[in-house]
């Protein structure tokens, strides 16, 4: 069984473009909102993001909506703790995806990582 965790120098999740999640106002509260406005980068990269080292440089303080934990996967997802790992998964491989394409380095060591591939 495949089992959800974060690869560093990844960085994927850290593109806040608001025009490529357009639904956040469905599963962000509006101070949520507020708050995640205000670390999108005028490139679309959060604030926080390093993008030489590719780390967070907040990472033990960030939102918990940039945490993958079950009660906030439950909030904002409906998301059952039984199900966080495929949906945390899936929700990775799409970010990763879209940032470094589907055969990226990042794509292999994320699936290496989770447990999808040899």
């Amino acid at each position: 069984m495949a089992t959800w965790q974060c690869v560093k120098s990844c960085g994927a999740c850290c593109f806040l473009a608001p025009a490529e999640r357009p639904d956040l106002e469905s599963y962000l509260s509006p101070e949520q909102l507020t708050l995640y406005l205000s670390l999108v980068g005028d490139d679309g990269w959060c604030i926080h993001y390093d993008s030489g080292q590719r780390l967070c440089n907040i990472y033990p303080d960030r939102p918990s909506f940039c945490r993958v934990a079950a009660d906030t996967f439950e909030t904002m997802f409906g998301v059952d703790a039984n199900e966080l790992d495929e949906f945390a998964i899936d929700c990775c491989q799409e970010h990763i995806a879209d940032i470094y394409g589907d055969s990226s380095p990042e794509m292999t060591r994320f699936e290496q990582a989770v447990g999808l591939e040899p």
